[in-house]
């Protein structure tokens, strides 16, 4: 009898982690998948980084950066300009205001020439909502048909060209990031 039980238990909790999503990484409680689907085929977490704001250092989401293949060199991820996802997950509410503006700094901080992107960083930023702990806002690059923007998995629309993927992702990866522990966990370093 004993034995009979035991069996069902582990062949419960076998099923049961079975069931479970595979997992790569967690960060201040938020888990992100280990791969995820992109333009032309499954796209690796490469690493997650905390966006802290203020002198405070409020955490305000989590970002989880995806690429085809697992890179450290921010500069090379840029220059590829390939297919990538970036997903930020809010660990803080933010109203849309505070998002467009911390966007608009970002691009401001890439040291690329915006005049031709003006009408798509309107356009991007136009999408923002007040964000709410617990949602998620998503950016994937095709540079076949530009980035496609989600929130909570749903389409918000897509800022065509294959010249604004680069530009947006150096606002996390380029010289000036939010803060550089967030860059340095996107590039595969630690999660602080």
């Amino acid at each position: 009898m004993i034995r009979s039980s035991w069996s069902v238990a582990v062949l419960a909790a076998s099923a049961l982690m079975a069931a479970a999503p595979a997992s790569a990484a967690t960060c201040d409680g938020v888990t992100f998948a280990d791969s995820v689907q992109g333009p032309g085929g499954a796209l690796a977490l490469n690493g997650l980084g905390l966006r802290k704001a203020t002198i405070l250092k409020v955490k305000v989401y989590v970002a989880g950066l995806y690429l085809p293949e697992k890179s450290g060199d921010g500069d090379a991820i840029l220059k590829e300009g390939g297919a990538w996802r970036l997903e930020l997950r809010f660990v803080h509410d933010v109203d849309a205001s505070d998002m467009e503006d911390a966007f608009k700094e970002g691009f401001a901080k890439t040291g690329a020439d915006l005049a031709p992107l003006k009408d798509r960083i309107d356009a991007l930023v136009g999408m923002f909502v007040d964000f709410k702990d617990g949602q998620a806002l998503a950016f994937t690059n095709d540079p076949a048909k530009g980035v496609a923007v989600e929130l909570d998995g749903a389409s918000k629309g897509v800022i065509d060209g294959a010249d604004f993927g680069p530009v947006l992702l150096a606002i996390w990866l380029g010289a000036e990031p939010p803060n550089k522990d967030l860059k340095s966990g996107l590039l595969g370093g630690a999660c602080e």
